[in-house]
Order: structure tokens, then sequence, then C-alpha cells
């Protein structure tokens, strides 16, 4: 999983050929530790169809305005450069795999 700032963000996001999933959160936040381990399992369930990345919002926090991140974790997912889906907050795995699911093709 890679780590995003300002100085990449137009790379490994904006210009990704595959869609994005961003997790936006910081170091203090027990929420956001709580669902890191989601986000690296779905990560390496969907390696090949969907790039996973990290923007700690405490380090960009122009980034975190600019996509409205207003309480954290908050897991952005983009496809061709656009947010088109997002989930705030400690969520379940299915629950997360459901909206992710929803924006990638099928599995060949």
């Amino acid at each position: 999983m890679t780590n995003v700032d300002q100085n990449n963000f137009q790379n490994e996001v904006l210009a990704a050929a595959e869609p994005v999933l961003v997790d936006f959160w910081a170091p203090w936040c027990s929420p956001c530790r709580m669902v890191a381990p989601i986000v690296e399992k779905i990560a390496q369930t969907y390696a090949g169809r969907l790039k996973v990345v990290k923007l700690n919002t405490d380090d960009n926090p122009s980034l975190a305005g600019k996509y409205e991140v207003s309480g954290i974790p908050a897991l952005i997912l983009f496809k061709a450069g656009e947010p088109v889906d997002r989930i705030v907050g400690y969520v379940p795995e299915r629950q997360l795999a459901a909206m992710i699911e929803k924006h990638l093709s099928p599995a060949a």
C-alpha cells in the first residue's frame, strides 16, 4: 500500500488507470487504526483491479479540504480522477467491499 501526499497525489490517484481507494487517516485516530487491517485486506483481495493508498490528513490538510473530508477515516473511491463514492467512519469489510464492487468491472 502506497502512502500519498500532495506531491504525488496527481500521479498516484488522479492519473491512475485503475480505480483508486484513498484512505484518509491520521495517526491519533482510533477508528482509523481499527479500519487499517480491513483496508489492507481489501488491497490484497482486489490486487490488480484496485489500487489502495493512504493519505495522512494531518500532513495534507489541503487535500483533505479539497475532497471535503470532515471526518476520518474517510475512504474515498476515485475513478478516472474523480471521487465516485465514499464511506466515513469504521465499517465492516463486507460493507467496504460492497461499495467497491459497485464500481469495479467484473473479474476476468
